[in-house]
């Protein structure tokens, strides 16, 4: 996936990422208030990588965090806007954001995809459910469950250990 880079990789002295707001320039976040930033999308979708309409990808990292019926989303080619971000964007809890994806894939259809295409245009303009309010840039899943205490400091570490070995066996060639 193609993206307009809005954030720097500014680390702290521990190596870690700095928080998002305080990677995220004046310009990133223009390019992010005005949905720029997914324009380079559009050659995934030349591509036949992406739709235009379809549940938005998804990190590795978020994946691992899924239930088995909340990936059923990846049934469906990602696209470029989806039922989740009319609905709400991430004004909207992850869990809403996943079953809007589910109710889309269960019901595609051409008419359908044309009517979020129109509200997505609506939204942009708008400039609505951008951030989830609080933060800089949408919470991870994995950390968004944590910060709700969904899930344990333990089982977050774990998955995010899977999610790294994932990441890496593919860069190895492996599975």
């Amino acid at each position: 996936m193609y993206k307009f880079r809005s954030m720097t990789d500014e680390r702290g002295k521990d190596g870690e990422l700095l928080p998002d707001d305080q990677r995220l320039p004046k310009f990133g976040a223009l390019l992010r208030s005005t949905s720029l930033d997914e324009l380079p999308e559009v050659f995934c979708i030349l591509k036949g990588d992406m739709s235009v309409i379809g549940p938005r990808p998804q990190l590795v990292r978020d994946m691992v965090f899924m239930s088995d019926q909340q990936r059923m989303r990846h049934t469906a080619k990602p696209g470029l806007t989806g039922l989740a971000q009319v609905k709400g964007r991430n004004a909207v809890t992850w869990e809403e954001k996943l079953n809007w994806d589910l109710k889309y894939i269960e019901k595609v259809s051409f008419l359908g995809d044309v009517k979020i295409l129109f509200e997505t245009v609506v939204v942009v303009f708008k400039r609505s459910g951008i951030t989830d309010g609080e933060n800089a840039t949408a919470l991870d899943y994995g950390d968004a469950l944590l910060k709700a205490g969904k899930i344990s400091r333990e089982k977050y570490d774990a998955e995010q250990a899977h999610a790294k070995n994932l990441i890496e066996g593919h860069y190895k060639g492996g599975k």
